[in-house]
């Protein structure tokens, strides 16, 4: 988990002031199709064109999108045309599940398929930045699952050629398409919380014994299914012999997640990005522990975030996995505060006058995220969660958990577009210029 320079074809930079107020560079809207690149023109869907959709990885999540995509067939013109899953088995019940004609145990061959427009990620972090980029130059959009790449340097190769390509990438952080935190955005834009200091949010749960993300069913003797290609799945990740362990709780390693971090805050830390738009964080403590299932995990199962911002503000998140009660999620100004509630979002003084409210549409839903994607496609709708936002999200993210890893509070190097211990670098503490 150390930090890594990445290469300088990899750097996109996106300036604040632009950050979530402009369409993917596939995006139509306002931009007109000039502005795609050559590639991309063959894959502008009319409004009543059939979109094709396949799937790669349809386990845990990859089954939540194969029932969105089977519940939105009909009213929003689909076609499922593949699934491809490394266990054989899934793949088969996955592609009669969805109606697909075709079910594929290596990906690469869905993507070397002409017939599809745009595929889901759903596989175990690790892959998530081999697979997005292969499906793009292969010339096809993505629905790529959260967060999404597992390592800084592979997103900024994902952001690379999503800019090289010019095709959407929708991450999935579902909860982008409520609307509760781009309007908060231009909100706070026109200054009802006065100046911005401080968020916080939580993402806690209470687990049973068997501790995060562990299957009970599951144990040492548990054997490789026939029709999975194990080698397969491990990729790029460190050798092994077969571990069911990995295979079925592989949140719990960090050779294939980040843990809490990646998988439940990056839901948590987008939302509070897009309010106060936000890209990569000064500062970053990441402090918890493997404090009450030490069973062979090596990530840990409480733990909480503070990221310190260059507009100056911090952010702290929590997340423990041994109590479920939460607390208010909110932004902080010197003139009001901003919460976030089930229905949208109120803003209230220091004497707990109402300023503002927010009643919200949609909301933290699989298929309306599709569809976003959908309407991106036909007709240059705005992503929700694009990839300038999901870049900031494994940034914040992974500078958190390197920081737990190495106890050391981590740094953004700006100028090499990399994580480093804090200490090591010249950051200031006053805020940048909007």
């Amino acid at each position: 988990m150390s930090p890594q320079p990445s290469p300088s074809q990899n750097k996109p930079h996106v300036d604040r002031r632009q950050f979530l107020g402009r369409t993917s560079a596939a995006g139509l809207a306002g931009a007109g199709l000039a502005a795609l690149p050559a590639s991309s023109y063959a894959k502008v869907i009319g409004a009543n064109d059939r979109i094709r959709v396949g799937f790669i990885g349809v386990g845990g999540m990859g089954s939540g999108h194969l029932g969105a995509i089977k519940s939105l067939k009909e009213s929003n013109n689909l076609e499922p045309i593949a699934v491809a899953d490394c266990w054989k088995k899934r793949a088969e019940e996955g592609a009669q599940t969805v109606g697909a004609p075709n079910a594929l145990t290596d990906y690469r061959k869905l993507l070397a398929r002409d017939d599809i427009d745009y595929v889901t990620i759903a596989t175990p972090e690790h892959w998530h930045a081999q697979m997005t980029i292969e499906a793009l130059d292969s010339g096809k959009a993505v629905y790529c699952e959260k967060p999404m790449t597992h390592r800084i340097p592979e997103a900024l190769a994902v952001a690379a050629k999503q800019k090289e390509t010019g095709l959407a990438l929708q991450v999935g952080v579902q909860g982008m398409s409520d609307d509760s935190y781009s309007s908060a955005a231009k909100a706070i834009e026109e200054g009802l919380l006065g100046q911005v200091v401080q968020a916080q949010i939580e993402y806690v749960r209470r687990y049973n014994q068997q501790g995060p993300w562990r299957n009970p069913d599951i144990n040492d003797a548990t054997p490789q299914p026939a029709d999975l290609d194990w080698n397969a799945w491990l990729g790029k990740a460190p050798k092994c012999d077969w571990n069911p362990h990995h295979y079925f709780e592989w949140r719990n390693y960090s050779q294939y997640s980040g843990g809490i971090c990646t998988d439940l805050f990056i839901h948590r830390i987008t939302r509070i990005m897009k309010a106060c738009k936000l890209l990569y964080p000064r500062r970053v403590v990441g402090m918890g522990g493997i404090w009450q299932w030490p069973d062979g995990r090596d990530l840990p199962d409480n733990f909480e975030m503070i990221c310190e911002y260059p507009r100056g503000m911090t952010v702290y998140v929590l997340g423990t996995m041994s109590n479920r009660v939460g607390m208010d999620h909110l932004i902080r100004g010197y003139r009001a505060t901003l919460y976030f509630t089930g229905s949208g979002w109120v803003a209230k003084d220091k004497d707990g006058k109402v300023l503002a409210e927010h009643k919200k549409t949609g909301g933290e839903d699989i298929r309306l995220h599709h569809t976003n994607l959908h309407n991106h496609l036909r007709n240059g709708e705005q992503l929700n969660c694009p990839v300038e936002l999901g870049l900031a999200g494994v940034v914040a993210v992974n500078m958190a958990n390197e920081s737990w890893a190495t106890g050391q509070m981590m740094g953004w190097d700006t100028k090499n577009q990399r994580m480093a211990p804090a200490n090591t670098l010249d950051l200031g503490h006053e805020p940048e210029p909007a």
